[in-house]
């Protein structure tokens, strides 16, 4: 058999073999197929959901989709300039029926991973195992112009662009509350919920830090979108 046929047969079999996966493969293990807002977290999830910070207008569909099944409410902020820039960032103001503390700041990707783990992690898990809905979700915040740590000559950290979420408790039904400080090493169904929703958080994110990994996240998870599933 002539080199350029077996060339031209071996590039065949390789587009029919990508269109069986396009075609036959779930989503959430397809990298070929789009990133949709239901798509549970797989390593195939992951890279899609880093590749959203290169395709701006993409991401902004999917919180689109998000907002129509009503699972989000936000709105656009305008690019801004200064010692630490932003930008294709929204404010965040609630996950659907999940009230926040406050609204916050985030970029696209952070917006999108964070409606994804609410809605197909924290809120399910609130029901299984504490038994009421999760209605509030207090944080520390997500957008600060400051390096790691505060330290003088460190990189700046993920705050800098608004790329973090520190989320500090959760609130259910009934006004039960439980906090990442007071609940982490407590008894009760409070402290397996925590370790529960951040364990299974740690898929939809670059980086999750908790209260084991040092004391400066004794009080909060910070949930982050650098790297690749640092999970502590």
């Amino acid at each position: 058999m002539a080199k350029g046929v077996k060339i031209v047969i071996g590039i065949t079999l390789m587009a029919a073999a990508a269109f069986w996966l396009y075609e036959r493969l779930p989503a959430q293990y397809n990298p070929f197929a789009p990133l949709s807002i239901n798509d549970p977290p797989t390593l195939v999830t992951r890279y899609k959901l880093r590749q959203m910070g290169n395709h701006p207008q993409t991401c902004l569909a999917l919180l689109q989709q998000a907002k129509a099944q009503g699972q989000l409410t936000f709105r656009r902020v305008p690019d801004s300039t200064g010692n630490c820039p932003l930008n294709n960032v929204v404010r965040v103001q609630s996950f659907g029926n999940v009230e926040l503390s406050s609204s916050f700041l985030a970029s696209c990707p952070l917006a999108l991973s964070s409606t994804m783990f609410v809605h197909q992690r924290a809120v399910p898990l609130a029901q299984s195992i504490i038994g009421s809905d999760l209605k509030r979700i207090n944080h520390l915040g997500s957008f600060a112009c400051r390096n790691i740590y505060n330290r003088e000559g460190a990189r700046r950290s993920e705050h800098a662009t608004a790329e973090a979420l520190d989320i500090s408790g959760f609130g259910f039904t009934g006004k039960q509350q439980v906090s990442v400080l007071k609940g982490w090493k407590a008894d009760g169904k409070g402290r397996e919920y925590l370790h529960a929703v951040f364990e299974n958080g740690c898929p939809f994110f670059g980086n999750s830090l908790g209260p084991e990994y040092n004391a400066a996240h004794a009080d909060h998870f910070h949930l982050g979108m650098r790297g690749y599933g640092l999970c502590r």
